[in-house]
């Protein structure tokens, strides 16, 4: 039934700029699954009265997400006329298909950290509910919520984001991957390689030049999350048939 795409590709907020769509809008979404990323990525955040929207800002178009109804958030439409996509309606979308992940981060509370701690709990319940766990990956920048997530869902994949963190501690917290900046990469050339063999899967971010895109390639790395997913997946393949 499901069988994820084998390449490297991570849409950053969706397949958005090629295609001139609105980032995290479920256009974008639809337009990384045409395209065949392996992942397409996108922010949750919950309004005032605790529903879980997609977005990459703390504001939607100007309103404050977290101390917003969702009523007032939906009062602002995209520029392609869609309203602010509910986590749910994103999951239910991305379920349709089976060969695109759907990479969630969990964006950390600008009001504090319980509330980043509940959002991440929030997540877990409505993925569980769905029967997506099959489709998400996890990944945010909140340490503290990432071994949460390990602990509500034990075989979930499970990212952190800050690139504070060695893959020995990473490892030592069952976190599955380190999803670090590309001048972390770049910065200990190390990194990549001790992270595979402790078994950790390794994704780069935000990777557009081609230059960085081919050292990427050249790494390794497990994923490549990008603004450019026409183009990492163009390389890669550029890649392949010179191997054949």
């Amino acid at each position: 039934m499901f069988k994820w795409n084998n390449n490297k590709v991570i849409a950053h907020r969706g397949a958005w700029k090629l295609h001139k769509v609105p980032q995290n809008s479920i256009a974008a979404l639809k337009q990384a699954i045409k395209l065949g990323c392996y992942g397409s990525e996108f922010d949750v955040w919950m309004t005032e009265d605790g529903i879980l929207v997609v977005n990459h800002d703390p504001d939607f178009l100007g309103v404050d997400i977290e101390t917003s109804s969702y009523a007032q958030v939906l009062a602002k439409s995209h520029p392609n006329g869609e309203k602010i996509a509910t986590l749910e309606s994103y999951l239910l979308e991305g379920m349709k298909q089976f060969s695109t992940k759907l990479i969630l981060e969990i964006k950390p509370s600008q009001i504090n950290a319980a509330r980043t701690l509940a959002v991440a709990e929030r997540c877990v319940e409505l993925v569980v509910k769905l029967g997506a766990s099959a489709w998400v990956e996890f990944i945010s920048f909140d340490y503290e919520v990432c071994k949460m997530l390990i602990k509500l869902l034990t075989n979930a994949n499970v990212a952190y984001l800050n690139g504070d963190v060695s893959a020995v501690k990473l490892k030592q917290d069952k976190i599955t991957g380190a999803d670090y900046n590309l001048e972390i990469f770049k910065k200990d050339p190390k990194f990549n390689v001790e992270a595979h063999k402790l078994g950790l899967t390794t994704n780069v971010w935000t990777v557009d030049k081609l230059s960085d895109i081919r050292f990427f390639l050249n790494e390794n790395v497990d994923f490549i999350t990008t603004n450019e997913p026409e183009l990492v997946l163009k390389e890669s393949k550029k890649r392949l048939n010179h191997l054949d």
